[in-house]
């Protein structure tokens, strides 16, 4: 069995954060139990896609809504005419659990500007700093993250 490594990674706040370009035809919300069910189905599709699993939906709403760091307004959603399309799911500790972009959304921006979303949020809350993990095999999220000002604070190894 191989090892499986991740990159943490963080951004300074203290740093502007460049102007939110969103795709057209999309709509910003945060989170709500009646969204749980398209949320978690888009992060069963972004877990395919970037590695990892996501629980059953019961159990993984159960463990999302009762985190000692969940707050609803740090879950940022993004919809188009076809549903969910985009989500930046936060932590109160100033770090960024899931970044999800549907296939169907990838190439717009849309990753971008749920980033700097985040990022804008956590400042406001004057936060100095934010976080993130990504596996080091997902090339493709950590160059969006690094031209976004992100760099790598340290590689862990991922527990199974």
């Amino acid at each position: 069995m191989s090892e499986t490594f991740c990159f943490l990674m963080r951004r300074d706040l203290s740093q502007d954060v460049p102007t939110i370009e969103w795709p057209n035809g999309i709509e910003l919300t945060t989170y709500s139990a009646e969204r749980a069910s398209a949320v978690h189905e888009l992060m069963q599709i972004g877990y395919r896609e970037g590695g990892g699993r996501v629980p059953a939906l019961d159990v993984w709403q159960q463990q999302f809504e009762t985190d000692p760091e969940y707050d609803p307004a740090l879950c940022f959603i993004a919809s188009d005419a076809e549903g969910v399309i985009g989500l930046a799911q936060c932590w109160t500790s100033s770090y960024i659990k899931n970044l999800v972009v549907h296939p169907r959304g990838q190439g717009r921006g849309l990753g971008r500007a749920l980033l700097l979303h985040a990022f804008k949020a956590f400042r406001d809350r004057r936060e100095g700093f934010v976080d993130l993990k990504v596996l080091e095999s997902n090339q493709r999220a950590q160059r969006l993250y690094e031209m976004s000002g992100m760099y790598v604070v340290r590689r862990e190894l991922v527990p199974d």
